[in-house]
């Protein structure tokens, strides 16, 4: 018998807004310029980790001969520029806000980013006040796909791990989830397919998917 829901997790990029698609366009702008190549295979090994391991990733898989971190501070750069205007909510984003606060389950985000990303990007959409918490990359000791910020929410919710659904939509978050014992839902995208997403649980097209909400209830 499947535990019952009592408290939901959901990552940031990707998952609640397209900040994935975002990114590959300013990385590959920034790659251009110097003279190299960003493809779906440097997004892929990326995406869901911290930022300390991508721009080490991006660095080797790109050839660039510049400091890992002065090259992800120029696409952070670009990115943070058109980040208020360009970032949209991901589908059914909203609808299952309000279904959860229908069930009044809690809800929380745990990001591979900083904790002032995640503020800036739920303030700026109107919605931070419906988090219980949040937990960033300066929260944990090891990022995704290491399972510790996944225990951490479950730690903060009071909740056993099976009792917490977990919404990602990358290989490193589904990787995290499955080994903190959580109930692991993951939404593709065009940067992170399914293929890649076969630890989780369920997998949905969007977040107000019928069968994501009927395995939360009512």
């Amino acid at each position: 018998m499947q535990a019952t829901i009592e408290a939901v997790a959901f990552d940031l990029d990707g998952l609640m807004f397209d900040t994935e698609a975002l990114f590959f366009r300013v990385a590959c702008e920034t790659l251009e310029a110097r003279g190299s190549r960003f493809t779906h295979e440097m997004m892929a090994a990326m995406i869901g980790r911290r930022a300390v391991e991508a721009g080490h990733v991006l660095q080797t898989m790109s050839g660039v001969k510049a400091e890992p971190e002065e090259l992800l501070a120029d696409v952070r750069g670009r990115y943070l520029a058109v980040l208020d205007t360009d970032a949209a909510p991901t589908a059914g984003l909203l609808t299952l806000l309000d279904h959860l606060e229908d069930l009044d389950v809690p809800k929380a985000v745990a990001t591979s980013s900083r904790r002032a990303h995640a503020e800036r990007l739920l303030g700026g959409h109107g919605i931070l006040d419906r988090f219980t918490f949040i937990l960033g990359s300066e929260d944990v000791k090891q990022g995704k796909p290491e399972p510790e910020i996944y225990r951490k929410a479950a730690e903060g919710f009071g909740v056993r791990p099976e009792c917490l659904m977990v919404l990602e939509d990358s290989r490193a978050g589904v990787a995290a989830a499955r080994a903190a014992g959580a109930f692991v839902v993951a939404v593709p995208h065009e940067h992170s397919v399914a293929q890649g997403l076969g630890l989780a649980d369920l997998i949905v097209p969007r977040l107000d998917a019928p069968t994501l909400l009927a395995r939360l209830g009512r």
